[in-house]
């Protein structure tokens, strides 16, 4: 017998590759173009300059692109969640269009003869780039759960991938910067700079906002294809009862949840209310909020110390740092996604009609936000002990690069496990809070620690004593996150 296929709006097989492949596309484009705030110290000189502004109020616009990235992460969540990830990109568009062109509307009307800051002005520059931060949200959420969900049996490669290529970004966008719009008598051209990213990213992320969508299974399609008759139905699987051999295979497994129901209609307070999550917000809160606080501190750490041999530039020792940080974060997130596949090849709540192929389980995903921790503890240990000079600072940068790249190239493959796929956008984003109060307390923290050891005729704090204690506390509070990632692991174990 004969069985018709059903075109719908799908389309063939080749139809929907070429739509994956555009997909891919705009996943990576997005994600490389997302980390304009990033590239904030490539500006913040031109702005001292053309418009008076004085270091803490820089580094208060600094701020408002950092930590507006957390308000509204359960927000692009549950946008995703309905509507898909081409909505959350279309989001990104207008607010990057709209916050980069107002910033540098403000910087272009500004004479350049100004010889005292404006206080107005500097207020609309923080909430312009408050909205550019916002933007950054939203348009790393339609990367990594356009990328999760349309390779939801290869999560661990499709989040490291994905998120690897936003935290190139800075790396891309500096590259682009210096080469194009810097000149050696004027520095950076910031007003054409500027401009160059509302246009980049307004336009790379509309052009997400058609291509980035959610593709269904190619099984789920294949079985929507044959006719539903019935009769038909009931001679298909006699023949196939006839044809498959019956065998135990213990690497092929159809995964059919029974409680993918259940899981749909689970609300955020559900969620909450399970204690492990809070547990887990711990961790995330730990891992990356003391991880944000040396990204955020690492220039002072760095003038804190005598070089190691010769008298180095403190620009060149900082961008050495910087880089460090950089590779390492991208490195762990292209390694750890696929490994966690390989390791622990998790395909629990799938959407409908996926079918899952597992290889044999060795580790719970748990024990990478364990490795996360112990790799902190070990560099908190080091710098409490150990460093005494910038030479030594190589291991702290590596060290927190590794832990903050292997712990979000984890946590969306997680959460899907333990909580689902169907909100896994909604509760990622709530997850993501925990950095929001992490950060702050880690990074004030620090600069508590180091304002008491300020000379008395003030300027930059020097000697280990600087931040000792910052990371002896830290080393103690990162050593209680490590005892809560044992806890996860006998909690879940055996559903991640």
């Amino acid at each position: 017998m004969s069985f018709p296929i059903k075109q719908g709006s799908e389309g063939g097989p080749y139809v929907r590759r070429a739509r994956l492949a555009l997909a891919c596309v705009s996943i990576a484009a997005n994600a490389l173009c997302a980390g304009g705030i990033f590239c904030f110290p490539l500006m913040s000189p031109a702005l001292a300059t053309h418009l008076k502004l004085t270091q803490p109020q820089l580094t208060t616009i600094a701020l408002a692109g950092m930590i507006g990235q957390y308000p509204f992460s359960a927000f692009a969540g549950k946008v995703i969640d309905y509507y898909g990830p081409w909505a959350s990109s279309l989001v990104s568009a207008g607010l990057f269009s709209a916050g980069f062109g107002l910033f540098v509307r403000e910087i272009a009307k500004t004479p350049v003869d100004t010889v005292a800051y404006n206080s107005s002005l500097y207020h609309r520059l923080t909430v312009y780039f408050f909205v550019c931060s916002v933007a950054t949200v939203f348009s790393y959420f339609a990367s990594v759960f356009a990328a999760s969900k349309n390779f939801p049996r290869y999560m661990g490669l499709a989040t490291g991938a994905s998120t690897a290529l936003f935290g190139l970004s800075p790396t891309f966008l500096s590259i682009v910067a210096t080469r194009y719009f810097y000149h050696p008598d004027t520095g950076l051209d910031l007003v054409h700079f500027l401009q160059f990213l509302a246009f980049l990213c307004g336009g790379v992320h509309i052009i997400g906002g058609f291509t980035m969508h959610v593709l269904p299974p190619a099984e789920e399609r294949v079985s929507r294809s044959f006719d539903t008759d019935t009769e038909d139905q009931a001679e298909l699987a006699d023949e196939c009862t006839s044809l498959l051999p019956k065998t135990d295979s213990i690497t092929s497994i159809e995964v059919v949840s029974a409680t993918d129901d259940d899981l749909r209609s689970q609300s955020t307070l559900d969620v909450l209310k399970d204690p492990n999550f809070w547990v887990l917000a711990f961790v995330v809160s730990v891992i990356l909020g003391s991880c944000e606080m040396i990204m955020s501190n690492i220039g002072t750490i760095v003038l804190s110390l005598p070089p190691r041999y010769f008298p180095t530039s403190s620009d060149i020792a900082t961008s050495t740092q910087i880089k460090a940080i950089s590779l390492s974060n991208t490195i762990s997130r292209l390694v750890v996604g696929p490994l966690a596949d390989v390791v622990s090849p998790i395909t629990s709540h799938l959407p409908p009609g996926s079918r899952g192929i597992l290889g044999k389980h060795l580790i719970s995903r748990t024990a990478f936000l364990t490795f996360s921790s112990s790799v902190l503890i070990c560099t908190y240990l080091w710098m409490v002990v150990g460093v005494r000079s910038q030479g030594g600072l190589g291991i702290l940068s590596v060290g927190a690069g590794i832990a903050y790249g292997c712990t979000f190239a984890v946590l969306p493959s997680l959460l899907s496990s333990i909580w689902g796929i169907h909100n896994l956008g909604r509760n990622y984003g709530v997850l993501i809070y925990a950095p929001f109060l992490g950060t702050p307390a880690f990074s004030y923290l620090y600069a508590f620690v180091a304002a008491g050891h300020v000379p008395p005729d003030g300027g930059v704090c020097t000697g280990v004593e600087c931040w000792r204690a910052t990371f002896g506390v830290s080393g103690g509070v990162v050593a209680l996150a490590f005892v809560a990632t044992l806890w996860l692991w006998k909690a879940w174990r055996g559903k991640v």
